[in-house]
């Protein structure tokens, strides 16, 4: 039985893990979507307009990122962008981490070292994902076509 429960424990704290790495690029537009829709409560929308009102702004706030890759010319203005989505998905990693690992280790600098490492793996994985979501840049740019 014990046996079943340390692999029980695994399996979810590794499906947590997938998840975490999953949603980390979203990181941003939930932020802004739970501060948008808490707004949008504490001025009487209700929680079925909350919840709408929320969604709708990370959807924006998503939609918007997309666009701003799209726009940009610059590499340095799209870094810009793409780390202003990871530095949310960085601070989840490290408390998503941190939360876990509190309840393994009874050391609170081994704790901040697991954090840290966790944050990190997070925070790349997330700026991978950014960046393969941005769009490429313009082929046969400065090549002059007979015709």
């Amino acid at each position: 039985m014990i046996i079943i429960a340390i692999l029980a424990t695994l399996a979810g704290i590794a499906a947590l893990c997938w998840l975490l790495f999953n949603l980390a690029v979203f990181a941003l537009p939930l932020f802004a979507g739970i501060a948008i829709g808490t707004w949008a409560h504490d001025t009487g929308a209700g929680i079925l307009g909350a919840v709408i009102v929320g969604a709708m702004a990370a959807a924006i706030t998503f939609g918007l990122f997309q666009l701003l890759l799209l726009v940009a010319r610059p590499a340095w203005t799209k870094l810009v962008v793409v780390l202003a989505f990871v530095a949310p998905a960085v601070v989840a990693g490290y408390h998503a981490t941190l939360g876990i690992v509190k309840l393994t280790m009874p050391s609170d600098t081994w704790q901040f070292a697991f954090a840290i490492v966790g944050a990190a793996a997070v925070g790349v994985t997330a700026f991978m994902r950014l960046t393969n979501m941005a769009p490429p840049g313009r082929t046969g740019q400065g090549v002059a076509s007979a015709s």
